[in-house]
């Protein structure tokens, strides 16, 4: 979880309506407001998650900690620079989609962004049809790495799809149940803080209270019961998704 001394740098955005479209979580990493709010308000409108960052290290532990299906990163940033960002998600194996932003339009800088490790690169001004289309290139490579759908108990989660299947049964599970059970089964067999799942669920940086999570996990524990998984309480520090023996 992103200290609270760090909140500012943190932006929530209220959601927009879904889209019927494949929706991936977008970190922003942008320092200048009006652009971020600007991207992350077309993403959503778009039908996808969206948390802003403004500070290069607290992206840095955000991304480490929470991860992304894909990231916009500026390179000029306060506290780490976008490069620097990159560079420390390369090196501990962090293979997320990278589209670098910057106002810089040099050849050097360019090829620096690109043997950084990132996947591609938007030069300020840029079209947001133009950013949409190159997140939805990426989405697509991205999905590919994705290969079969991870199994738990009866149940089938297809990560590219964001769907929840039983046999060949999709699931109807509402956005936030479904979030919940993203988050607990990227983390398998441990304890997962409600912070986290609030975090995960709501965004960094809602305002809503950590016992909101509460309703979303006690349905979703119904709703997978007779599919041999469940939910575990520990009461105060969070819950566990684990396949009946």
């Amino acid at each position: 979880m992103i200290p609270l001394a760090n909140a500012r740098n943190l932006v929530r955005l209220p959601c927009g309506k879904l889209a019927e479209r494949e929706t991936i979580r977008i970190v922003v990493v942008e320092d200048n407001p009006s652009l971020a709010n600007a991207i992350a308000y077309r993403l959503r409108d778009r039908g996808h998650a969206a948390d802003v960052v403004a500070d290069g290290a607290v992206a840095d532990r955000f991304l480490a900690q929470e991860g992304a299906d894909l990231v916009v990163l500026d390179i000029n940033l306060p506290g780490l620079s976008g490069l620097e960002v990159l560079r420390a998600m390369r090196r501990r194996g962090d293979g997320t989609p990278v589209i670098l932003l910057t106002a810089r339009s040099d050849t050097r800088d360019r090829v620096t962004g690109l043997d950084a490790g990132a996947d591609d690169y938007l030069v300020k001004p840029f079209a947001m049809d133009e950013l949409e289309a190159r997140i939805r290139a990426l989405s697509r490579r991205k999905a590919l790495d994705y290969g079969a759908r991870e199994a738990i108990g009866a149940l089938a989660f297809d990560r590219a799809a964001r769907q929840v299947w039983a046999g060949d049964e999709a699931l109807d599970i509402p956005r936030r149940e479904l979030a919940t059970f993203e988050c607990l089964l990227e983390r398998r067999g441990r304890l997962v803080p409600k912070s986290q799942l609030l975090d995960h669920v709501y965004g960094v940086g809602a305002d809503a209270e950590l016992s909101a999570i509460e309703p979303h996990v006690s349905r979703l524990r119904r709703r997978i019961a007779q599919y041999g998984v469940r939910i575990r309480t520990a009461r105060g520090l969070g819950y566990m998704l684990e396949a009946d023996e």
